[in-house]
């Protein structure tokens, strides 16, 4: 599951079980279907497939409740917190908080999608961990870089205790993970404030660039894959007159040109072989890697996986990447503690 290497091209057809295969299908048709050739959003269109769901204040059958903020006039955040962590012996840990963002090119969804509240609720489960999901401005009415400049609020508030929802301990370690267009915005928001992380995860973050890759272009049939798809999003977001080699969009060279002036947390970045923006994401491990000296950088490789697999509960490889993330938040989060003690000895 995890390489250091580039896989070859994956023969055939994803295996996905038919009605995920349907699901994903209709799914990329409606959103192509939403963007209007103005610019606009049928956001009426949206609504009709992207079902949401409340918080849950009594605890679920995973022990996990959830309860929505609001972090300013505009932003909001719901919470999803699990039973506490038993350390073993009778005390309790003081949970890591992960703070959030959900996929959907900048444009679609929110934390109250009902996919994203099911990934965050297995998120605060399986670590287990306190987990903030960001519902950011979108695009287009809100460009570049109004999502970075949500997240990096609802990461001081969700340090800051979350208005009083959350405990604040210095012995909690933080974390920013985030799918696709929301990897995109962690890794934005982590680059402002990489002092107060212990880790990044980004499961098939959304980067882009001038010049279309060869996965962009051998898999430009794939479920969310269309440059013509791409093209809009990024107009989108991106700020007026402003190309795909922007710093927003092309990461990985973004990171080469800075080089080792820009330190960074140790980084897990989750890699399907059957998504179209493949290449760069490993573009993006290496370049931290070569040039940011992160801490450490893991590519965890699912050769089977298309894009957007980890919010279907039924697939084999959205349990596998769980349990990658758990092992990577738990180990660092143990790396914190030591080092936090080690500070106070």
């Amino acid at each position: 599951m995890s390489s250091s290497s580039d896989p070859a091209p994956p023969p055939g057809k994803p295996p996905l079980p038919w009605r995920t295969r349907l699901l994903v299908s209709a799914v990329s048709i409606l959103h192509s279907a939403s963007l209007r050739d103005d610019g606009t959003v049928n956001r009426s269109l949206l609504s009709l497939f992207d079902r949401t769901v409340p918080p849950n204040p009594v605890p679920d059958p995973a022990g996990v409740s959830s309860s929505d903020h609001a972090v300013s006039d505009h932003l909001r955040v719901r919470l999803f917190l699990p039973s506490a962590a038993d350390a073993g012996d009778g005390s309790q840990l003081p949970l890591p908080l992960v703070v959030y963002f959900h996929g959907g090119g900048f444009v679609f969804h929110s934390a109250a999608s009902a996919h994203f509240d099911a990934l965050c609720r297995r998120l605060a489960a399986s670590i287990p961990a306190a987990v903030a999901s960001v519902d950011y401005r979108l695009a287009p009415e809100h460009k570049h870089p109004a999502a970075y400049d949500d997240g990096e609020a609802a990461l001081r508030w969700a340090m800051a205790g979350a208005g009083g929802a959350l405990p604040t301990s210095s012995s909690s370690p933080v974390f920013l993970a985030g799918d696709s267009a929301g990897g995109n915005i962690a890794h934005h928001v982590a680059a402002r404030l990489s002092n107060h992380i212990s880790g990044l995860v980004l499961l098939q973050p959304f980067f882009g660039g001038e010049s279309p890759t060869a996965s962009e272009l051998r898999l430009r049939g794939a479920p969310f894959g269309a440059p013509e798809r791409l093209a809009w999003l990024w107009r989108a977001f991106l700020p007026p007159g402003a190309t795909r080699g922007h710093e927003a969009a092309d990461v990985p060279a973004a990171i080469s040109r800075a080089g080792a002036r820009v330190p960074f947390p140790a980084t897990l970045v989750c890699v399907g072989g059957w998504d179209a923006h493949q290449d760069r994401q490993r573009a993006y491990a290496r370049a931290l890697r070569d040039a940011a000296g992160a801490e450490e950088v893991r590519l965890a490789e699912f050769p089977d996986a298309g894009h957007a697999f980890y919010v279907f509960e039924e697939l084999a490889d959205s349990k596998r990447v769980l349990a990658e993330v758990a092992e990577f938040v738990n180990r660092r989060a143990a790396e914190y503690r030591r080092n936090a003690r080690s500070s106070h000895a």
